[in-house]
Parts: structure tokens; C-alpha cells; sequence
């Protein structure tokens, strides 16, 4: 291959923080291996993979060592999970899907709906979506701390519900990152739009930084029956999925790659960009 074949290709550029060879937690129902991209654009407070919010030249995972392990005649994967950070952000997020989907794997996805226009790109490739709600739209950009991020998220859940592809929309809940209002009015925004699986995730402590450690929060029992009420199904999650644990294999080059944050800064004009006030 060429020095310039070397500097394009997608393998030689795309930012990997963390691998996790065998998991049941990151795709409910099915023992995958995930795949954690580098690069978020909001900054929740509770994040478990602060770690990998930013982009850049820290060392990551080669992609050669993953294909690898994915091609394990030993394993006994379902399925593999790209998950972040936000994976969305990732231009080559694309490639990554096909190169898994040719190993002859079925695809999930762990998105927050930073980036609608790249999910609505990439939805016909996947064959299952969590998605995870931050809160009401009210409150997100005080959440994310990003202006606009409740629209993109708003536009991507619809988006993920319309593709018909599988999926489950999540809420981790604790007392001092939103009311319990606000937790319903998510949820009624999830059965607005036709969500087929909900699940309210309790709040673990895992992965945060020591500065953003709120303490025991137990999900209040009303909550769950008044959420459980909207779905046909729903589960109330103890266990955290998607924690990045990264492993050593440093790749020879990682070039700079910033995060794009041009398609954040501003929310749909039109008014059903507003769709988490609808009960």
C-alpha cells in the first residue's frame, strides 16, 4: 500500500478508545463484543466514559487487533456494538460498520442523537439501536451543555423509531440530574413517538470522575410504575452497559482529528422540535 493509501485509509484513522471482547450487558439479549470510539460533543456531568469525550492523539486501539479478536474461531459472538463517547461522531464510522457487517456480524449501535443527518445515514446498516435519553427537552442543553443538543436529539429518536429497525430507548435517572417530572415527560416523548422498548436504568456510580460522584440514588418506586405503565415493554435496569475499559494495543499513528462540533451548534427551526412537552 502507498504512504498516501496508508494516510487515507479508514482503518489507519479511525479514533478507538476501548474494547470489550465479550459482554451481555451492551445489547440486551445477545453476548457481543463492543467497540468504543473516541469523541463526544456534550458533557453530561454523570458521564461513565469521560474518558473518551475528547478526540485527539491520546493512544487507542489499532482497528487490525480488533478484527483479530473478531475473527477468534473461538468465539461465540452475536454481535458487535460501536458505542463511545458518541460513535456518531467518527466520519469513519461508516467503514467500521461494513467491515463488521462482511465478518458476517449483525451491527448495533449506542447513540445519544448528537448527530442526526450521520445516524439517518447510517440507520439502514443497523440491525439494532440503543438509544439514550438524557432527560426532558427543557433541560438538556443544561445537561449536555451544548445549546440545541434536545432538537438533535429530538430529530434522532425519530429517526431511529421510522427506520423500523430494532432498538430501546433508555433513562438513567438520579435525583440530583433530573425531577421525576422531567423523567415522565421523557418517557411520554418515547411512547409519543412509538418506542417498542424503555427501559429506566438506575444511576451507578462506575466510570465518573471523582468530582462528579452524587451519591446512592434509588429509583422511586411510583417512577418506575408510572414509566412501566406507557410501555408494553419495559425493564428497569440495574447493571451498567457501555463502560469503556480500554485495552493496550497502541497503533503506530493516530493522527489529529478534532471533534466536529459545526453540527451541533444549531437546532431545527420548526416547532416540532419540541416534542418532549407532549404527554
Amino acid at each position: 500500500m502507498s504512504e498516501l493509501a496508508c494516510e487515507t485509509d479508514w482503518r489507519q484513522r479511525i479514533l478507538i478508545g476501548g474494547f470489550a471482547p465479550a459482554t451481555l450487558h451492551d445489547w440486551p439479549g445477545r453476548q457481543t463484543a463492543t467497540i468504543f470510539l473516541r469523541g463526544c460533543p456534550w458533557r453530561c456531568a454523570y458521564c461513565h466514559n469521560p474518558q473518551l469525550q475528547r478526540r485527539g492523539r491520546e493512544p487507542g486501539l489499532c482497528w487490525a487487533d480488533i478484527e483479530a479478536r473478531l475473527n477468534d474461531p473461538r468465539s461465540a459472538l452475536e454481535g458487535v456494538v460501536f458505542s463511545g463517547g458518541e460513535a456518531c461522531v467518527d466520519r469513519h464510522l461508516p467503514d467500521a460498520i461494513a467491515a463488521v457487517a462482511a465478518m458476517g456480524f449483525r451491527v448495533g449501535l449506542h447513540t445519544n442523537g448528537a448527530y442526526p443527518d450521520r445516524l439517518a445515514a447510517i440507520l439502514p446498516l443497523l440491525d439494532w439501536v440503543g438509544f439514550d435519553l438524557k432527560t426532558d427537552y427543557d433541560h438538556y442543553d443544561t445537561l449536555t451543555g451544548v445549546p440545541g443538543s434536545g432538537a438533535r436529539a429530538s430529530e434522532s429518536a425519530r429517526l431511529v423509531v421510522a427506520s423500523g429497525v430494532e432498538h430501546e430507548f433508555r433513562l438513567t435517572w438520579h435525583h440530583s440530574i433530573m425531577t421525576e417530572e422531567a423523567a415522565l415527560l421523557a418517557g411520554h416523548f418515547a411512547h409519543h413517538l412509538g418506542a417498542r422498548r424503555f427501559v429506566l436504568q438506575q444511576f451507578r456510580p462506575e466510570g465518573l470522575r471523582p468530582d462528579a460522584q452524587p451519591g446512592v440514588s434509588d429509583v422511586p418506586m411510583h417512577l418506575i410504575a408510572a414509566l412501566a405503565a406507557l410501555f408494553e415493554d419495559f425493564a428497569l435496569r440495574r447493571e451498567l452497559c457501555g463502560l469503556a475499559e480500554p485495552l493496550a494495543c497502541v497503533p503506530e499513528r493516530i493522527p489529529n482529528e478534532n471533534t466536529d462540533r459545526s453540527a451541533i451548534t444549531s437546532a431545527p427551526a420548526d416547532d416540532q422540535s419540541r416534542p418532549f412537552d407532549q404527554h
